[in-house]
């Protein structure tokens, strides 16, 4: 199973990402120098959305059409998650 995710930075930026375990992505954006660049300099993070994809493809897919919502379409996402 594929995941993509959003995370919710420090600083109230929000990142979006895909993996296949996401509890070891969580530990490496929160602690390990594997983690995004961009997420480096803004720990803690949390997962605040997920969502399960069944290929690669799909994962790959559906993590670009997040990433080109604006702010407020992806809080909107994140509140139905909640």
């Amino acid at each position: 199973m594929h995941i993509v995710y959003i995370l919710k930075c420090d600083d109230g930026t929000l990142y979006t990402g895909s993996t296949v375990d996401l509890a070891k992505r969580l530990r490496e954006h929160n602690g390990l120098k594997s983690g995004a660049k961009y997420t480096r300099s803004r720990r803690p993070v949390k997962v605040v959305y997920r969502e399960e994809c069944e290929t690669l493809a799909e994962v790959r897919a559906r993590e670009a059409e997040i990433k080109r919502m604006t702010r407020e379409e992806k809080l909107k996402l994140v509140r139905k998650f909640a």
